[in-house]
């Protein structure tokens, strides 16, 4: 038996458009719209004219994509929304054809691209455990080996002969990722489905994905989750635009995956045209582009243009999650260090171990006054930047929006 499991040579998948999908036509409609067609293309002929040029209202979701996955082999697939990561299982699921190319795939497979993939609402959770496995090509002495263990770990005993349009979509979701990871398949695909469950519930899956991985399956592992696919895998592909632009070790993966976010002067704002505050503001992460490895040194740089000596003056920055809510507060008073002379200076705050979580974020300003509250400038949602993990631990748990809090930082004034 080959050591290759899966195998894609060349794959494309060609979508249309901006065309509305229409119901079918009748006989008289067909007929009607073929006349008028050659009756176009003659007129156009007879007066020599040149047709216009067709609008090209394709997209490639997937262009000339080669790859092998050895068995026994953990792989993850990364790439920004739209690369064509959950297009790239469809394709090797069978659930749509490939426009170019070709992939074998060597065994019995098991997918969970969606929640409740191939379920029927009006069967049961027992019904659709059933004929899952068969249509994995199961049979039934072996669903019925695995039963009591896939209902175990969905948590839906209570509810196993209920029709499944009654679940909710965690259960859905529970039952669905169950009966896949269960059943003796030899590869099991796996899209970013897994991210609409509790966060229990993610661990819980992401532990059993282990010691799938574990038991010698192939897996095939779609993400944003940079840190499950970090611990999961020791390969990953990395898409973009529809075209596979590195295979290989997953921490060189990862790392081109983060040259994708790089956006030339994001982390930095500037105005030279004001006159009396902010005029430069930047992040300084410790990766490539606007990129931040939580744990590492974190810098902010502010330059201040000043058109007076300001009494009582303050300087303070907010970092604001994606929803920009505050997460983090810091702030320079003028009286404790000197900045706010005419003409303006340089702050630098630097943060020497940034707790962060992962995610994206932007900074808030104020320049104000201490005393009598009394706002100079205040800027919103400038100097974008991310943080990526990788395996870094928190030290404590942090849940979005849940706190504001206080890091350590050293200020400087140039």
């Amino acid at each position: 038996m080959t050591d290759i499991a899966i195998r894609a040579q060349a794959l494309g998948k060609r979508y249309r458009i901006g065309v509305s999908r229409r119901g079918y036509l009748t006989l008289r409609d067909a007929l009607s719209e073929g006349i008028a067609a050659t009756l176009h293309t003659a007129r156009a002929l007879v007066r020599a004219r040149p047709r216009a040029a067709r609008t090209d209202n394709t997209i490639w979701a997937l262009k000339d994509v080669t790859f092998e996955v050895a068995r026994g082999e953990v792989v993850g697939i990364i790439g920004r929304n739209g690369s064509g990561k959950s297009t790239l299982l469809k394709v090797l699921s069978r659930i749509t054809r490939p426009t170019t190319g070709s992939a074998e795939i060597t065994g019995r497979v098991g997918s969970l691209l969606e929640v409740g993939t191939g379920f029927h609402p009006e069967l049961t959770g027992r019904d659709n455990i059933y004929l899952n496995g068969a249509v994995l090509g199961m049979k039934r002495a072996e669903i019925a080996r695995k039963f009591d263990e896939i209902v175990a770990f969905a948590e839906v005993d209570k509810f196993i002969d209920t029709p499944v349009k009654h679940y909710s979509s965690g259960m859905y979701l529970r039952l669905a990722f169950a009966v896949a990871a269960h059943l003796d398949t030899e590869i099991l695909f796996v899209d970013e489905v897994l991210a609409v469950g509790d966060e229990a519930f993610q661990k819980k899956c992401l532990g059993k994905m282990g010691d799938v991985a574990r038991a010698g399956r192939t897996v095939l592992f779609v993400s944003h989750n940079l840190q499950a696919v970090s611990a999961l895998t020791r390969q990953a592909l990395v898409l973009d635009g529809g075209q596979l632009i590195h295979a290989g070790e997953t921490s060189a993966a990862l790392e081109r995956y983060r040259a994708l976010w790089t956006v030339r002067g994001a982390s930095e704002y500037t105005n030279p045209g004001s006159a009396n505050g902010i005029t430069r503001a930047k992040v300084i992460p410790s990766g490539p582009g606007q990129v931040h490895r939580a744990g590492e040194p974190l810098v902010f740089e502010f330059d201040l243009r000043l058109s007076h000596k300001l009494t009582s003056a303050s300087f303070s920055f907010q970092v604001n999650d994606e929803e920009m809510r505050p997460i983090m507060h810091l702030w320079i008073e003028d009286a404790k260090q000197p900045w706010s002379k005419t003409g303006g200076a340089r702050l630098r705050c630097h943060v020497p171990k940034s707790r962060l979580y992962m995610g994206r974020y932007s900074l808030t300003t104020y320049l104000s006054d201490r005393t009598t509250f009394e706002l100079y400038e205040k800027l919103d949602g400038i100097c974008a930047f991310e943080v990526v993990m990788d395996g870094t631990e928190r030290g404590y748990e942090w849940k979005s929006g849940a706190c504001t809090f206080l890091e350590d930082a050293e200020w400087s004034v140039y």
